[in-house]
């Protein structure tokens, strides 16, 4: 009957639609005869048309040729950066290696086996090694109290680089052995000039080579100082700066000729004539110093191309420029293809306009085709309803079948058989919950869907989901993990059930679409995450969807800062915003409103093969995946986004994402909630709250991360069990801060009681090792107690703790309660109940049913039986009958049944009018009793308010709304087919007798 109303609505809504494009044609044709007049202005529009693209092409193809000369620029400009880098260091090296030479044969021999001569020949031997340095020069280090002695044994005073007496200083650097090619520098005092001082001292105080700025060589070339130190012994590559400048004997240093160098380089490479090749010191960037090639620019704006040069000396940087000497040729493409295009318009032009002069002979066609286009869209207008009533008789039968699955699963199988019923089980609730996607769709696009306004737990919900994909997530070795800011308040006001149903869609995809990487959830509230990003937000070249260069802009930078250490896709989600949501934690920042309202940020950021760019426009679109192959490979309708975005605009927010092809995909959703405090919270809502166990509050705990996203994840986790934790980045760290050793204390928390190791950080050496130093520590006094060692893995914990010596392992993903569990399996403490937890009785649906009488009335055969077995499996007694008519003869006063659930579709009187005489029955009474005086008046009529609770049972869950209930005298609905949460919740106010006020 409704599926034959929905149609004839639909037909009438048609054909009103159709006499209204009759009239539309008529004016569709009057226009069509002004453009047919047009037509010559139309003819040369297309011509115009023709030439704009032959511009546009050729204009493409010259830029296509430009970016592959850059393209070839770049490629050959890195060439000579990388090899000019390696044959510096290789100049370097022997200059290194002629320090330690210096410093063997002269500092560690007595006397000393080293003099000029020898100096100076075997510098002149080997100068076919350095054929780039115009020579090498030893100056000594010698302190003010050891000039005299020094100048008396030398022979000679120590001269400044004017060849005038060294004025008094604290040390001084003179030169005491040269090659021939310097030897007039021999006396001078290296110290006396003011750059060649600041290399010496930055050179002995890092032990590396260091660099001069640009200058004019002997040979007129412009080359550098390349200084080294050379010291006493032999230093650790970790030596303090003090016993560095202690353990210095002096320096050796060469004049490096960097002209020559470029020269020889550009000289052995193929192509060098078409480049034009500067070399620049950009120490100081206000004024980069030219060290290779003209000052003179070029005439043309040529395509240019700089790259960054490291000489070893960190303080000074250099780059190569390199441009083409020529201006890069225009192909021949980029006119003939173009042309070839024009001539094509051309002849598409004169197709079409032999087809615009024919058109009136089609003009009636066109306007059916509108008239059927009318009758199409006011189908569309009936399709809600009739997907309603549609749905509604699928569901009813699936309500029989899976009943009776639940109840031929209570009884004695076979194996075989269970697993068939199973199968059959999985398959129908699959079923129900596509149904279910569709009907949230239709009462969405009919305006009847409504929210809830309860008191739930946000963080139990995101642990939930998460419980829900965990095996999935270790079955692909992928990290899945939740963090909800500490500002998020504990319980908050809103409909729990849509909150979870949007986050699971979104943790589902990234679950099915995910192989590598991770799967972050982070909730945060809008003011701290406007702040935290409104400053780092880059252009976007492509919408709200990532811009074209953010592979190079942002891959050095996200790839060491995610959970994972994979690169994600939305640049913004990166450890320095994290870091900076978290010291706005930490700040106590106000909130920007003070209202009741709030405004939660929540996004999930996953590493998976993310959605194409052409795509990326129609993800929201219901029944539309990314490609045909999508629904192949991973399955699904392509429905859940498109729900997820109309339950977060009902929820007052707005989703969006940024996705980027094989990196992966970010979603971010706003939702507004309302604040609810924990004091005022009413009991009619248990099942919203989780309480966590007390018993770890105080304890402390040390975490070995070496990343620190994913670090902060597990003290989050800790800390909502009352762990204190503080975080290391290896195990050799952890084992300093311990036993308070380099510097590490634990100052800021008691000694810890358990050590929690990531996987990753865990090596197949370290069990032993492990072991024998903490109890080394312990015998030396540094740790009272051994911390409980408790390794964090994403695999099989069994099989890791044989493999590993551990006292225990948590398996990933963290959740506070699973977490709980394992702590106290780990640590041997007593799980204490939460005080204010219900009784076993009430929180439970047998513990409501045992015993009651529950009056069903349906008039399908099959959902009585399977109502009544439902019910009874939990201990209740029932009694069935199959009309309104036959319920109304069980139902006098003074009742003998606790409920009744009562189906709203059956002949003859349906549930709403059975209701309705129920209540009519039930105020007569009442109103009788507050009126009589009579004191023979029967004791049930004295009774007090006569109320029987009355729950409609219903597969539609479009039409049977809450108010429709409630207006008829309903007080509330379940949905077929049953399920054991949603019945607990609906009876538990009427037959929980703790819960009645």
């Amino acid at each position: 009957m409704g599926v034959g109303g929905g149609a004839g609505e639909a037909a009438a809504v048609s054909a009103a639609a159709a006499e209204e494009a009759g009239k539309d044609g008529e004016g569709a044709g009057g226009g069509w005869r002004v453009k047919v007049r047009l037509s010559r202005v139309a003819v040369l529009l297309w011509v115009l048309v023709a030439a704009v693209v032959w511009t546009g092409l050729h204009c493409h193809f010259r830029r296509a040729a430009m970016r592959k000369a850059e393209e070839g620029l770049v490629s050959m400009c890195e060439e000579r950066a990388r090899m000019l880098q390696d044959q510096f260091a290789v100049s370097v090296n022997h200059v290194h290696a002629l320090a330690i030479l210096v410093a063997t044969f002269h500092y560690e021999k007595h006397p000393p086996a080293l003099d000029q001569d020898t100096f100076a020949d075997y510098t002149a031997r080997t100068s076919f090694e350095r054929p780039l340095l115009s020579g090498v020069a030893y100056a000594q280090r010698v302190v003010h109290a050891d000039r005299e002695s020094f100048e008396r044994q030398q022979g000679w005073i120590i001269k400044t680089m004017k060849h005038e007496p060294s004025p008094v200083q604290d040390e001084y650097a003179p030169v005491i052995y040269s090659q021939e090619t310097v030897s007039y520098i021999e006396g001078l005092d290296m110290m006396s000039g003011e750059e060649d001082r600041e290399n010496i001292l930055r050179s002995r105080a890092s032990g590396k080579a260091v660099l001069t700025r640009p200058f004019r060589l002997m040979s007129n070339h412009l080359g550098v100082v390349l200084t080294f130190p050379v010291y006493l012994v032999d230093l650790t590559a970790d030596a303090k700066e003090e016993d560095r400048v202690a353990a210095t004997a002096g320096y050796l240093g060469g004049a490096f000729d960097v002209e020559s160098l470029v020269e020889n380089l550009l000289r052995q490479l193929a192509g060098n004539q078409e480049l034009v090749v500067n070399v620049y010191d950009v120490t100081n960037n206000s004024n980069p110093l030219l060290m290779y090639g003209s000052e003179v620019p070029l005439g043309n704006p040529l395509p240019s191309h700089i790259c960054m040069l490291d000489f070893g000396d960190p303080y000074r940087k250099h780059h190569m420029i390199c441009r083409y000497r020529n201006k890069p040729h225009v192909p021949w493409s980029a006119i003939t293809t173009p042309s070839g295009v024009f001539v094509i318009f051309m002849l598409v032009g004169y197709i079409l306009y032999a087809a615009w002069s024919r058109y009136d002979n089609v003009k009636e066609d066109c306007r059916k085709m509108e008239e059927l286009k009318k009758r199409a869209e006011a189908a569309d207008v009936a399709k809600s309803q009739f997907l309603a009533t549609v749905s509604h008789e699928i569901r009813t039968p699936m309500n029989g079948v899976l009943g009776m699955l639940d109840m031929l699963l209570d009884t004695d199988l076979k194996s075989t058989q269970r697993d068939y019923a199973q199968t059959a089980q999985v398959c129908g609730k699959a079923l129900i919950s596509l149904i279910n996607e569709v009907l949230d769709r239709a009462k969405i696009e009919a305006g009847k869907l409504d929210l809830e306004s309860v008191p739930f737990d946000l963080r139990s919900i995101l642990d939930d989901v998460i419980s829900l994909f965990s095996s999935k997530s270790r079955e692909k070795g992928i990290e899945l993990a939740v963090y909800v800011s500490e500002r998020v308040p504990e319980i908050l006001l809103g409909d729990p059930g849509r909150f979870r149903q949007i986050i699971t869609n979104l943790v589902g995809n990234s679950i099915k679409f995910t192989e590598r990487g991770h799967i972050f959830v982070q909730v945060h509230l809008a003011d701290h995450s406007n702040l935290a990003t409104e400053a780092k937000v880059e252009p976007v070249a492509n919408g709200m969807n990532g811009h074209k260069n953010e592979t190079t802009a942002v891959a050095t930078s996200v790839s060491r800062n995610t959970l994972s250490g994979f690169e994600a896709a939305d640049s913004r989600n990166n450890w320095e915003n994290f870091k900076l949501l978290l010291s706005y934690e930490k700040n106590e920042m106000p909130y920007e409103s003070v209202s009741d309202k709030v405004t939660l940020v929540v996004s999930v950021e996953d590493t998976g093969i993310g959605i194409p760019l052409d795509a990326q426009g129609k993800v929201f679109t219901p029944f539309m995946q990314a490609d045909s192959s999508t629904s192949r490979t991973y399955g699904g309708t392509g429905i859940g986004l498109s729900i997820s975005k109309c339950l977060v605009e009902i929820m007052g927010g707005q989703i969006n994402f940024v996705s980027r092809p094989h990196v992966g995909s970010t979603f971010t959703f706003t939702a507004v909630l309302q604040r609810c405090d924990r004091s005022v919270v009413s009991d009619s809502k248990p099942v919203m709250l989780h309480p966590l166990p007390s018993s770890f509050k105080g304890l402390s705990a040390l975490l070995v991360d070496k990343r620190p996203v994913r670090a902060t994840v597990t003290k989050y986790h800790l800390q909502r069990l009352g762990i204190n934790s503080e975080v290391v980045a290896t195990i050799e760290l952890a084992l300093g801060a311990l036993s308070g050793r380099n510097g590490h204390s634990l100052a800021s928390m008691k000694l810890p009681c358990m050590l929690l190791v990531e996987s990753d950080s865990w090596s197949s050496k370290m069990d032993v090792s492990l072991r024998s130093r903490l109890l080394e520590m312990k015998q030396n006094g540094h740790t009272p107690v051994l911390p409980k060692i408790i390794l964090l893995a994403a695999s099989e914990s069994d099989k890791l703790k044989a493999n590993y010596a551990v006292d225990s392992v948590i398996t990933k993903p963290l959740k506070a309660s699973t977490l709980a569990a394992c702590l106290f399996q780990a640590l041997g403490i007593t799980q204490t109940q939460p005080s204010h937890e219900k009784r076993d009785g009430s929180g439970s649906l047998r513990g409501l049913l045992l015993g009651k009488n529950i009056l069903v009335v349906d008039d399908n055969k099959v959902n009585l039986r399977v109502a009544a077995g439902t019910l009874k499996k939990f201990g209740a007694k029932v009694e069935c009958v199959e009309s309104g008519k036959d319920a109304l003869a069980l139902l006098q006063i003074p009742y003998k049944f606790d409920l009744c659930l009562m189906d709203i579709q059956m002949p003859e009187m349906d549930g709403f009018e059975a209701t309705r005489h129920i209540r009519a029955m039930e105020a007569k009474v009442n109103e009788q009793a507050d009126t009589s005086d009579d004191s023979e008046a029967d004791d049930a009529t004295r009774a007090a308010k006569w109320h029987l609770p009355v729950l409609a049972m219903t597969a539609d869950v479009i039409q049977a709304t809450h108010e429709e209930c409630t207006k008829c005298g309903m007080d509330g609905y379940v949905t077929k087919p049953f399920e054991e949460k949603q019945l607990f919740q609906a009876v538990q106010k009427f037959l929980d007798p703790g819960m009645s006020s």
